[in-house]
């Protein structure tokens, strides 16, 4: 038997295939287009305290390699997400891991209380590292002591798994990781989008309402590959890769990077059956290698580098 059981720090889930934040809305908009049996965990559309509109539209733009968003965090809001979002994405089948944003530390930390009490969330990932909705000299995602002090305060507020989602638009991703984790992170994420723009020749301006936007899809597999292994090198929590998985080779990549789950996001929009043909093929791949564990996989690579 191929085990893909995966578990981060007490979150178990049957593959490693995580769906990732906004990718999938709060999942139940999937349903019937996905096998929730192949997830391993579905992250919700990431919560705020308030409802937001998100930015002007146009606001998604393909590129080459993928596709810029800058959708701005659009949800319905923590109360909205308490009483209807949240029991329809538990009935899914797969483990829900709640995603939020708070403006200031404290605001992490009433977010991640309030979805950690409820049963149906499994963990929490702290999302701070959207492109689209950052405007400052220095953005929140570079600045290792204010992420220390957001990771605090959501740990002080809940006992449940707690992930934070890391920004690849930095110089060294390094120092923010092992912040993150000094101050209770349970896992990390590696990493969001990386932000990029289009112009619109035909009107001569920006393809997106918001000037710039998240990059994601193919493209970015290199550049947050690239992060997993520096990250996995440097601290001793789980890694969850993300960005660019569309196949078998591209989750198997990351683990043997040293990530012991990805998370799939933009492939869904176009090959919803992503997840079930990843874990199908991480399967083949096992039978045919004789590998029982897909753990047997994580960090594989690091052996054979100078």
């Amino acid at each position: 038997m191929s085990d893909l059981t995966t578990t981060i720090a007490g979150l178990r889930m049957t593959t490693p295939v995580v769906l990732a934040s906004g990718a999938v809305g709060y999942g139940h908009e999937y349903e019937g287009l996905i096998d929730f049996a192949a997830v391993g965990a579905i992250v919700t559309k990431t919560i705020t305290p308030a409802p937001r509109p998100g930015n002007a539209p146009p606001r998604i733009c393909e590129t080459a390699g993928g596709m810029l968003n800058s959708i701005g965090l659009e949800n319905v809001g923590l109360a909205a997400f308490l009483e209807s979002e949240l029991p329809r994405a538990a009935g899914l089948g797969a483990p829900v891991v709640a995603s939020v944003a708070g403006e200031t530390d404290e605001g992490f930390g009433e977010l991640t209380a309030a979805v950690g009490e409820r049963d149906e969330v499994a963990a929490v990932e702290l999302n701070i590292s959207c492109p689209n909705v950052e405007r400052r000299a220095t953005p929140l995602w570079a600045d290792a002591t204010r992420v220390a002090d957001i990771v605090v305060a959501a740990r002080a507020r809940t006992g449940k798994p707690i992930l934070v989602k890391l920004s690849p638009n930095v110089t060294d991703a390094v120092p923010v990781a092992l912040a993150a984790e000094s101050a209770g992170a349970d896992a990390l994420v590696v990493a969001n989008t990386m932000p990029g723009m289009r112009i619109d020749t035909e009107r001569m301006a920006p393809a997106l309402g918001n000037t710039t936007g998240g990059l994601s899809g193919a493209a970015l597999l290199p550049i947050n590959l690239a992060l997993v292994w520096k990250v996995a090198g440097a601290v001793s929590i789980p890694i969850v890769g993300s960005g660019g998985v569309r196949a078998v080779d591209d989750a198997l990549e990351y683990l043997l990077a040293g990530a012991v789950a990805v998370q799939v996001g933009t492939a869904l929009f176009t090959e919803p059956d992503t997840p079930r043909r990843i874990a199908d093929g991480l399967r083949r791949r096992m039978k045919e290698e004789g590998v029982a564990d897909v753990a047997e996989y994580v960090g594989r690579a690091r052996e054979y580098a100078t």
